[in-house]
């Protein structure tokens, strides 16, 4: 397995993965970081992250039923496992704890 920290783009992912809960696939995963973190990112970007994020069992996968919409394709749908729960969880205690430290005169320039 590899490491066990999230990058912040990993983050991200994991992030609208657990938002979209049963309907996370790579493009509606790719419009959401777009419109929610007003961020540009290409499909295979996306792709690149589920596949380091599924290697690190952070998230599982599995297919839809065919839709008539996608001519008869599936989806491949993904979503947050126990072990991707509390590597967020992880991450975002360790953001807070540093954000709480924070002197409140290292903004006041």
């Amino acid at each position: 397995m590899k490491g066990t920290n999230l990058g912040e783009l990993e983050e991200i992912v994991l992030l609208v993965v657990a938002n979209l809960f049963d309907n996370a696939y790579g493009i509606l995963i790719k419009q959401e970081i777009e419109e929610k973190c007003n961020r540009t990112i290409t499909i295979s970007t996306v792709h690149n992250v589920l596949q380091r994020l599924s290697e690190k069992d952070y998230l599982e996968s599995r297919y839809s039923d065919p839709t008539p919409e996608r001519g008869g394709k599936r989806k491949l749908l993904f979503r947050v496992t126990k072990a991707g729960q509390a590597a967020l969880k992880t991450s975002r205690s360790m953001r807070e704890n540093l954000w709480s430290g924070i002197p409140k005169v290292a903004f006041e320039q």
